[in-house]
């Protein structure tokens, strides 16, 4: 959203800024409010600063792809979703064609020596591109039809909510700043929901 509005000059409305406050926020807040002793212990030098600012870095450059597909979107209505995801993995291809078996260090061939030498793991890459391939579908058919910022809160949503249930399945009970945390997030999603009942009623009205 962030990078929408600052690279692209897209504008949201309020209300849509608060959901994505509550669904961030909440899910930021979860993260930072609990990490066992456990977890620090099988860290071989950890370091926060350095983990935080790979997030970030993260972040920046996901909200940047996020925008310019909207922009894409925006300025190419009839570019369809399977058009704008042959786009991306065909430079991802090219990209990672020459960094693999080009520049710097030409790992690829390894790689590719590696699975003549185990079919079993060539098998196994294989079923894992088209697992990702047909999850791809659904994502680039969420941002055609209704945006990235809604693809963007499924997926957060879909995250936060394997966390949750892991943390309950295993016997960590969660905290009650945890389960303000989560009441952040169901809350922002139940008023992304209501927003987008409330337009599409408008919408119904008018035609």
């Amino acid at each position: 959203m962030l990078m929408g509005a600052l690279v692209y000059g897209i504008k949201y409305t309020l209300p849509e800024y608060i959901c994505t406050f509550l669904i961030a926020g909440g899910v930021s807040a979860f993260a930072l409010s609990k990490t066992s002793s456990k977890t620090i212990s099988k860290l071989a030098h950890p370091n926060a600063p350095y983990g935080y600012g790979l997030c970030f870095l993260n972040l920046i450059f996901d909200g940047f792809t996020n925008a310019t597909q909207d922009s894409i979107k925006e300025r190419y209505p009839k570019t369809s979703a399977w058009e704008i995801m042959l786009g991306m993995n065909l430079w991802g291809t090219i990209y990672n064609v020459v960094y693999m078996f080009g520049w710097p260090n030409a790992t690829g061939y390894a790689a590719v020596s590696f699975c003549k030498e185990h079919p079993e793991v060539a098998w196994d890459i294989l079923m894992f591109c088209l697992c990702g391939a047909v999850g791809q579908n659904f994502i680039f058919l969420t941002i055609n039809n209704f945006g990235s910022l809604a693809n963007t809160t499924i997926t957060t949503t879909r995250k936060f909510v394997s966390i949750v249930v892991s943390s309950l399945l295993s016997g960590n009970p969660l905290s009650v700043k945890q389960w303000g945390c989560v009441f952040m997030v169901f809350s922002g999603l139940s008023y992304s929901i209501f927003l987008k009942w409330k337009k599409l009623q408008k919408k119904r009205r008018t035609d």
